[in-house]
């Protein structure tokens, strides 16, 4: 299969006069798992179902496992897995019916593989679709998807409804299909989705392309916040220093409470704060992707 299981030039769809996705190239290589992040409504369900070619692109073109998208559109699908954001499942098969059907349509599976998989996510296949809760719905979706060990596995919104410890597991089958050399195209709108999995990450908004990289320089870019408390009150003046600190981006002082926004390392911030008070306590947290997208890509995204 070619080395890039995914790849675009110019792959441009207009619904009317609202441009839902721009001039996208994108390449994704084989063996990684690749993160397409953005808000809701960006472009990225757009973006798969024009590869998919369940719609049509206004303009550009796009080539999957080395195959064209609308040419060879019923080949590529006996290479790939595909989990789509809205899935609908016959309500009155049970789960193990479902996957039956799906495995008919690709002349077969290894049953003994697709037990194991369903043993891993905790999955009922014996229940009606109809009966079982949103997140064990998901569980057949992703089932269906994985069960022909695919070259390519494309999802969208994979992890939505599953419990920690299944959205855990799942994780742990990502990382082994990309370890096998396969390939995972997994579409998100939370940083959380992908940060634990993802080798590189690609960020769309209103429909461009505005990052392509890894994951670790994504997250270096990410604005956190750290709160410090301190054993004495604060002046509001009394840190001035700290604004202009590198990736310093903002300051607010209550009392003996001190909050940072800031990108990259905080030392410099809290050796500012310990030479002129004694710090009782220190709490982080991580921007979410909505905040990295207004913070960093503002400019290149208008």
């Amino acid at each position: 299969m070619a080395d890039q299981p995914i790849l675009t030039r110019g792959l441009t769809k207009h619904y009317g006069d609202f441009p839902a996705l721009v001039d996208l190239d994108l390449e994704v290589r084989a063996g990684e798992v690749f993160g397409f992040l953005g808000p809701n409504g960006s472009g990225k369900t757009t973006m798969i179902r024009t590869i998919l070619d369940e719609i049509r692109p206004t303009a550009g073109s796009a080539s999957i496992l080395g195959f064209d998208s609308r040419r060879d559109s019923v080949e590529i699908r006996r290479h790939i897995g595909y989990l789509p954001g809205d899935l609908a499942l016959y309500p009155d098969l049970t789960g193990r019916d479902t996957l039956s059907f799906f495995a008919n349509l690709r002349g077969g599976v290894d049953w003994t593989f697709v037990d194991e998989l369903a043993q891993r996510l905790a999955a009922d296949l014996s229940k009606k679709v109809g009966d079982l809760s949103s997140g064990n719905r998901q569980k057949i979706g992703l089932l269906q998807a994985l069960m022909n060990r695919p070259q390519l596995v494309i999802m969208d919104e994979p992890s939505t409804g599953l419990d920690p410890l299944v959205q855990h597991e799942f994780h742990e089958l990502l990382r082994e299909i990309a370890s096998e050399g396969r390939t995972v195209f997994l579409s998100s709108h939370t940083l959380f989705e992908v940060q634990r999995v993802a080798d590189r990450v690609a960020v769309i908004r209103e429909g461009r392309l505005v990052a392509v990289e890894g994951l670790a320089d994504l997250r270096s870019k990410a604005l956190r916040r750290v709160d410090i408390e301190v054993d004495q009150p604060i002046e509001p003046d009394e840190l001035d220093g700290i604004a202009h600190l590198d990736g310093v981006r903002q300051v607010d002082i209550d009392g003996r409470r001190l909050s940072v926004s800031f990108s990259g390392s905080m030392a410099e911030i809290l050796h500012a704060v310990m030479e002129r008070r004694a710090v009782v306590d220190i709490a982080t947290r991580e921007a979410d992707l909505e905040e990295i997208f207004l913070t960093f890509y503002r400019d290149r995204a208008g």
